[in-house]
């Protein structure tokens, strides 16, 4: 550990000032800055004539039927999954008014967007479930993606379920939460991560933001700059690049080592870096490839980072979901050998995906970000975007203070055994190989060698004829970064994992070249 002065060091980050500058230009931005002109020794009660939000006043309470219907839809569990990226068909009312294919119109879609969304899992699944066979009545297997909140047993706790209705029924979470999260829910975040950290955590160091998804999309959009590149693993979550493309920052890749158990190749990281790189990501536990790193190599990544003066992004949103030989260590351990920006949720650990609850969290006890205007920068622009919904941040005490252990440890064996389940049940299948056995996530990659095959070329074809003939998706390797490679999610329920399997063996035994 280093613990000398940090002054005269030079890093390769900034703030952008442009979304500083532009959210104080909102109305809430406005309103921030008249809030702290208030005169805190006036024991007058203060008048909101700013803002269009009157739900803390008991006259403009919500309606029961709407507060029970909120309530109704978590308790059924129906609803804590992700939601098609379009919302789900049940809230959709599309109407349609006739043609308008004659009239030129002005404006037009913007392609980069589409191309961007492309390459994300959502793009890559909702492509191969157009692919399924309509007329197969055996049930999908969902083996592309991380959620398994519709399975009867990965059902979140009561505990979290309650803490929902609790907080919509108190009628205390139905405005506008602060852009940076309610001061309940931060300082309940701060506790809950504090807990395995070294240097605590304060309220100010936490950001709530929709899902992990938005603190990714935040931290990106600070950092980028028109020279600025970023280093990202291969494989990875590609919704990093996804952000990138859309705002114009370069990003590098470094390769993760599979006969290493997938640690980060820190050479290539030195050779890829130079004097515009701001920061460098990791995933840990590993999404795609379910591995969990140890302590001495996050340190060796901390130390790493800081001779090339760039900030440690770590993606922490299956935090605690390890169950091999190494335990889970947060990232925010090395906050003192360089500044550390942890990314999480309760999407993974509770099982509620759907819920949209995430945070990005500042572990710099030296207070280097600060100094290089990022704290200011995620805060102009937590101003112009959107906020988790307040009632879910009203339930957040409650949901990281009181789960029990119990229901942790119960997840934790039961994606365990899954992983076992695989990682068994994949040797047996005819050309494809598992180099190591998943400790982490949800998530394992396997090689793919299409010579053995007859008329299989690549990943994508491989993923696309499984889904036809087998109702089974796997994500295809290029997704993630890898070329004839597959992901394959485990922690699905594991009477329909083990059918996954066979499925999959199957089909891999008619494909293959006949000897």
């Amino acid at each position: 550990m280093l613990n000398g002065s940090t002054a005269k060091k030079k890093w390769g980050f900034q703030g952008n000032p442009e979304l500083h500058a532009a959210s104080e230009i909102t109305i809430r931005g406005v309103l921030t800055m008249l809030r702290s002109k208030l005169n805190q020794s006036d024991t007058r009660s203060v008048i909101p004539l700013g803002h269009g939000d009157p739900s803390a006043f008991p006259c403009f309470r919500t309606s029961p039927i709407a507060e029970d219907a909120i309530a109704a839809a978590v308790r059924s569990a129906k609803f804590n999954g992700y939601s098609s990226t379009v919302g789900i068909a049940p809230a959709r009312r599309a109407m349609e008014n006739g043609s308008a294919a004659k009239k030129r119109w002005g404006f037009q879609g913007n392609p980069e967007l589409h191309a961007a969304s492309e390459i994300t899992i959502r793009g890559v699944l909702t492509m191969l479930l157009s692919k399924l066979n309509q007329s197969d009545t055996r049930p999908v297997i969902p083996l592309g993606h991380g959620d398994p909140s519709a399975f009867p047993c990965f059902r979140t706790s009561p505990i979290a379920e309650d803490a929902i209705a609790d907080a919509v029924r108190s009628a205390k979470f139905n405005g506008y939460s602060s852009t940076v999260g309610i001061a309940p829910a931060r300082s309940a975040v701060a506790k809950y991560l504090s807990q395995d950290l070294p240097d605590k955590l304060s309220a100010d160091d936490v950001f709530l933001t929709v899902g992990c998804t938005q603190a990714i999309q935040t931290i990106i959009t600070v950092l980028a700059d028109s020279k600025a590149n970023i280093l990202l693993p291969k494989p990875g979550f590609p919704y990093y690049e996804a952000v990138c493309q859309s705002c114009h920052l370069e990003a590098r890749h470094f390769d993760l080592l599979p006969d290493k158990d997938w640690e980060v190749d820190l050479d290539a990281v030195e050779a890829l870096a130079d004097e515009n790189t701001v920061a460098m990501v990791i995933i840990n536990p590993g999404n795609p490839c379910g591995n969990v790193f140890t302590h001495q190599h996050l340190q060796k990544v901390a130390e790493t980072a800081r001779k090339l003066g760039i900030l440690v992004i770590s993606d922490e949103v299956y935090d605690h979901l390890a169950f091999g030989k190494n335990p889970f260590v947060p990232m925010g351990v090395f906050g003192s050998i360089t500044p550390v920006v942890t990314l999480g949720s309760i999407s993974k650990r509770w099982i509620v995906p759907g819920w949209r609850l995430g945070w990005l969290v500042i572990n710099d006890p030296n207070g280097i970000i600060k100094e290089h205007g990022i704290i200011e920068s995620i805060t102009g622009y937590l101003n112009i975007s959107c906020d988790p919904p307040t009632f879910i941040q009203g339930a957040v005490p409650d949901i990281l203070g009181k789960t029990n252990d119990d229901f942790f440890s119960k997840i934790v064996n039961i994606i365990k055994e899954c992983a076992n389940t695989c990682y068994e049940g994949i040797q047996d299948v005819h050309g494809i190989i598992c180099p190591s056995k998943p400790e982490g996530s949800m998530f394992v990659m396997v090689k793919l060698d299409p010579s053995v095959f007859e008329d299989i070329k690549d990943d994508m074809e491989f993923c696309v004829k499984l889904a036809k003939e087998e109702s089974v998706l796997i994500l295809p390797g290029i997704t993630v970064g890898l070329k004839n490679w597959l992901r394959v999610t485990f922690a699905i329920e594991p009477t329909y994992l083990e059918d996954g399997i066979k499925r999959l063996k199957t089909f891999c035994e008619r494909h293959s070249k006949k000897k």
